[in-house]
């Protein structure tokens, strides 16, 4: 595969994947106009569990099976790549069946954990009916994810970006559409309109196999040919190649699984512990603030800075496999700096802007303030979660995350219900912060015992760039202060959206001027910025 053809790909389902991200977080906005705090508490209670079934039922199959195919067409032995998928397609029937039944089944069993009596908002019937409404989505789920993985193992990404986005513009038609239906057109109940919006899940999942099954039709062809030419000198049981399949997903599962898992501990916990305080009455508006509606924001800079982050991590694999001690720390070095120079500033921004943001979003809300504020530096946590587990699977060393994950999450299920009973909503922001910390600290060890990789530098521009974001968030909050004598955000959201985007622009362009004048800009992102440099040495002469 040539390099260009190589980039073009990486481009392409990248672009795919951020497409369908942020059409995921601009649902949220029309979604909380029509079904409100009680609605998006009762949509966390039906796809957090969901989400943690399709996370087993798909087994990091995508990558796993590209992986896998990838490999043994390198090696011109096609026909073993093609009887795992005939296989695995037949496997993940299977299992996305069993997936959807044994979810609907135990939907009854889930739903009390969930639920206190004393809370009396959602009943326990209601939330059964939310979890059997988007169990129907594991039924397909598990088969697309193993035709995109199949794709992307011949070096096709477009079926899987393409796939991505049509489902999820398919599942947000459906969601919004059909709430809107049930609530406004037939005046029906709130339960009703959550159900049809986590049954999207279904029939989005519908629209994206229909696009990879239009690639599969006009793809055979081509993969006929490739069959032709297979040289048939590798023999692989059935078994060996399962085998070999799930070293490679096991550890994509895992670190897949931590916030939905995080999210399920909070689900089983939250109201209980709320209503053993006597805050049984709102406990339900508050876990819908911050397991639903605030997560959605604070994902928004996470997704961003792990996205550039992350196409550093094949640099990072080679100069760990060619035994290149200096690339490997040069590498290591940008991908730590980048991470921080885009997530520090963003998070910080969040949380002077808490108020106009969550405005801005939904309707302004106190303990959405407050929660948002709270909130928003853990953002920095996942971010790193996210990109130290990368680099673990990049230096060989996947199997620590899974022992990570399981620290954090063992410090979540101690610390929750007793944060919970002491700070109440903050609580539970507290445990989690204190969980994906002490697995960040571990990947941060196991990275520098494996590559000898010291973080003196990353740690002393880390400390720089907060000086940064401290003179920014002076300059925001100046800002924000002048803009709230003229527009009062409390009364509406075009207010709040005005008070976001100009705060956000000033600040950004105070943090974007100093680390141009400090030349953090041209350290970090090289030529990209080279402009800039040259200008300055032009108006130096």
């Amino acid at each position: 595969m040539s390099t260009s053809k190589l980039l073009r790909g990486t481009f392409i389902l990248t672009a795919g994947v951020m497409l369908s991200r942020i059409l995921g977080l601009i649902y949220v906005i029309p979604f909380y106009q029509l079904v409100g705090e009680q609605g998006g508490a009762l949509y966390g209670y039906g796809y957090v569990p969901y989400q943690i079934f399709i996370s087993l039922a798909t087994g990091g199959l995508p990558l796993a099976v590209s992986k896998f195919v990838s490999k043994y067409n390198a090696l011109e032995e096609y026909r073993i790549g093609y009887t795992l998928f005939r296989s695995g397609l037949r496997l993940m029937i299977i299992t996305g069946v069993v997936s959807c039944l044994v979810l609907y089944t135990i939907a009854p069993w889930i739903a009390p954990f969930v639920i206190d009596e004393r809370t009396n908002v959602n009943s326990i019937d209601d939330v059964v009916t939310v979890i059997r409404a988007v169990s129907f989505a594991l039924i397909i789920v598990p088969v697309m994810s193993l035709i995109r993985g199949f794709f992307q193992g011949h070096e096709s990404m477009g079926p899987t970006a393409l796939s991505q986005v049509v489902e999820q513009i398919v599942r947000i038609a459906f969601l919004l559409i059909g709430c809107y239906i049930v609530l406004r057109v037939l005046q029906g109940s709130l339960v009703t309109a959550v159900s049809v919006a986590t049954f999207a899940a279904f029939v989005g999942a519908i629209g994206g196999l229909a696009i990879l099954l239009w690639y599969w039709w006009k793809r055979k062809p081509h993969l006929d040919n490739l069959l032709k030419r297979d040289r048939g000198q590798v023999a692989l049981s059935l078994k060996e190649m399962y085998k070999e399949l799930f070293f490679y997903a096991a550890p994509f599962v895992f670190v897949g699984l931590a916030m939905p898992l995080y999210q399920l501990v909070d689900q089983f916990t939250f109201n209980h512990a709320m209503a053993n305080i006597g805050l049984g009455k709102i406990s339900e508006h508050a876990y819908s603030v911050f397991n639903m509606w605030a997560q959605k924001i604070v994902i928004i800079p996470v997704t961003l800075a792990t996205s550039f982050s992350l196409t550093l991590i094949p640099t990072i694999t080679k100069a760990y496999v060619e035994r290149d001690r200096k690339s490997l720390r040069k590498y290591l070095n940008q991908t730590f700096q980048v991470l921080m120079f885009l997530t520090l500033p963003a998070v910080a921004g969040m949380a002077v802007l808490a108020g106009p943001v969550y405005a801005a979003f939904y309707s302004y809300d106190p303990l959405g303030e407050q929660v948002l504020r709270w909130y928003a530096p853990t953002a920095i946590l996942f971010a790193l979660f996210s990109v130290t587990a990368a680099v673990l699977q990049g230096i060989n060393q996947q199997r620590f995350s899974v022992v990570s994950l399981t620290l954090g999450l063992l410090v979540k299920l101690s610390l929750n219900t007793f944060l919970i009973t002491k700070f109440a909503t903050i609580g539970a922001i507290l445990a989690t912060m204190l969980g994906y910390f002490v697995s960040v600290a571990f990947n941060l060890w196991i990275i520098k015992k494996y590559t000898n990789y010291r973080y003196r530098f990353v740690i002393r521009r880390t400390i720089f760039m907060a000086m940064l974001t401290a003179l920014m968030s002076v300059f925001a909050a100046i800002v924000q202060m002048l803009l709230k004598s003229v527009l009062h955000y409390h009364g509406g959201t075009a207010e709040s959206i005005v008070i976001v985007a100009i705060t956000a622009l000033i600040g950004a362009a105070v943090y974007f001027f100093f680390s141009d004048r400090s030349g953090l800009l041209v350290s970090l992102f090289g030529n990209r910025f080279a402009f800039l440099q040259r200008r300055k040495e032009k108006k130096a002469m």
